[in-house]
């Protein structure tokens, strides 16, 4: 047995000064208030859940670091695993795009070497934290199908997002707003955006709906049904659409609307964690701490930054959150949303995911992390 002594543990309800003791790569037991002179001494640091990320887009960012560049897979992946345990996730899944509405894009090119190279990491132990699938899929791609068929049954998938990224769509309805957002990012004219669009918007309206039954029925079909996410909902008839599809989790609604729905509808409700570290969408959607403010976010997901996960959980505490409601958005929430049972929480005969954090001119910063009763980082 191990012992981590002098800590405050972070529950599922409280704030314990205390004790955790583990064995093997389970938590045995908790023990308030002990003054024990044994074990690891953490001087009065924070004892909290090891974090579990649903929607990250950081291994993509490894896989192409420049536009047009492709980064060797394993390298990539092997340095996305570090960044995501120093941050201290310590259960990811990786949200890789199933499709794209850029036909120039290289994430084809890249899907199935990438998936490939998380079995291979994964088989050779050189991976820190848990990895698994959660495989996004652009409705509007003409592709779609023929991508998706050959990873439904891959057994590191935990998750599934319909997405339509298409302008004129969700969370680009202001066709100016992504005008704006693609000159910016890629520097084309005003003439080749337009020229896009047009391609964007004949796809969207040939392949959306037919995809989107399609996945739906094939997901459902699998012995255990894959947890399925509506992404970017913006009006009623979206959350309405992802209810008749048996979605069970509204990742990013973009209007108070859309989330309002969502939690009447039974959704569990994700939100950017980046969104609330900058105080709003980069998009112009809604801010994640207003959906806070009316208990409407149930997750935070890193998205595109893994260090705004803890970092944004903490802020939640702004927003009415007590710090165990705050870190439950970010481990034991979305844990139970995707079958994870066996951990996000500290509590005897849970897995020993555990972080030693500190906060340090009102941040907190991760000292160490522990998964399955071992230290990663």
């Amino acid at each position: 047995m191990t012992l981590i002594r002098n800590a405050i543990l972070i529950t599922a309800t409280h704030l314990l000064p205390g004790a955790l003791a583990f064995s093997g790569q389970h938590i045995t037991e908790l023990q308030p208030g002990s003054n024990s002179h044994e074990g690891h001494d953490w001087h009065g640091d924070l004892l909290l859940p090891g974090l579990v990320e649903l929607h990250t887009d950081n291994l993509e960012k490894h896989l192409m670091p420049r536009p047009k560049v492709a980064w060797p897979v394993i390298p990539a992946i092997i340095a996305h695993d570090a960044q995501i345990a120093a941050a201290g996730i310590t259960t990811v899944l990786d949200a890789i795009a199933v499709g794209d509405i850029d036909p120039d894009s290289m994430r084809v090119q890249t899907l199935v070497s990438c998936i490939a190279g998380l079995h291979q990491a994964q088989q050779a132990g050189i991976l820190r934290a848990d990895h698994f699938l959660h495989l996004r899929l652009e409705l509007a791609s003409q592709d779609l199908l023929e991508l998706f068929e050959p990873l439904v049954d891959d057994p590191l998938l935990r998750m599934v997002s319909l997405m339509d990224h298409t302008p004129g769509q969700r969370q680009w309805s202001d066709f100016d707003h992504y005008r704006t957002f693609i000159t910016g990012k890629r520097g084309w004219s005003d003439q080749k955006v337009t020229e896009m669009l047009d391609g964007m918007l004949e796809r969207q309206v040939r392949y959306a709906d037919v995809n989107r039954r399609a996945v739906v029925t094939r997901c459902h079909a699998r012995p255990i049904p894959v947890p399925l996410a509506s992404h970017d909902d913006t009006t009623l008839e979206h959350v309405a659409e992802g209810q008749g599809d048996g979605v069970t989790m509204s990742e990013f609604p973009t209007t108070l609307v859309a989330a309002r729905a969502a939690r009447a509808h039974g959704l569990g409700i994700i939100m950017g964690a980046p969104n609330r570290v900058r105080g709003g969408s980069h998009s112009g959607n809604i801010a994640a701490a207003e959906l806070a403010r009316a208990g409407l976010l149930d997750v935070l997901s890193s998205d595109y930054v893994p260090a705004s996960l803890l970092h944004a959980a903490f802020l939640l505490q702004k927003d009415g959150l007590s710090l165990p409601q705050a870190i439950a958005t970010v481990s034991r929430n979305p844990a139970r949303l995707v079958g994870l049972d066996d951990r996000g929480e500290i509590a005897a005969g849970l897995r020993a995911d555990f972080l030693r954090v500190r906060v340090v001119a009102g941040i907190p910063v991760v000292l160490e992390t522990w998964k399955a009763g071992e230290r990663i980082a």
